[in-house]
């Protein structure tokens, strides 16, 4: 004979589908914060290819003026005859323009501008010149507050 503890028991086993709906859309909810999260950081973690692909090429202008006393092109600086040098991981691909004084090459602009999965980046093209200065792109200045691309 089935006795009411037993009834009782066998009535209560498993979920719900209230409690299971439940779940789900507290993990709804999560994803639908997490997803859009990492994807930003993800652009913030390749940024750093094209960082680093600027910083290179002004420490071999700097290494090129040091000896030159100008500064000079990507041929010059040792990275080939190519108009433009692709980063290491290849989602930047950057350019060296001349700021000419009297013929002279006195200043430059290294440009890197992003390629791939990273075209979609908030931050667009990098920017160093030969002062230091470091900058987005020109049209999403607005987003650098606190030097948030660089």
């Amino acid at each position: 004979m089935i006795n009411d503890k037993e009834r009782l028991m066998s009535r209560n086993l498993g979920f719900t589908l209230i409690e299971l709906m439940i779940v789900v859309a507290i993990v709804a909810v999560l994803a639908a914060v997490a997803i859009p999260a990492y994807g930003r950081y993800a652009y913030r973690a390749r940024r750093v290819d094209g960082q680093t692909l600027l910083l290179h090429i002004a420490q071999a202008q700097e290494r090129y003026y040091a000896v030159s006393h100008h500064y000079g092109d990507l041929g010059d600086l040792g990275f080939g005859g190519a108009a433009a040098v692709t980063s290491k991981a290849g989602h930047y691909q950057a350019e060296v323009t001349l700021q000419d004084i009297h013929g002279v090459g006195q200043g430059y602009v290294a440009t890197a501008t992003p390629q791939g999965v990273q075209v979609k980046d908030a931050c667009g093209a990098l920017s160093m010149d030969n002062t230091g200065q470091r900058s987005p792109d020109a049209s999403r200045e607005s987003l650098n507050i606190n030097g948030r691309c660089w």
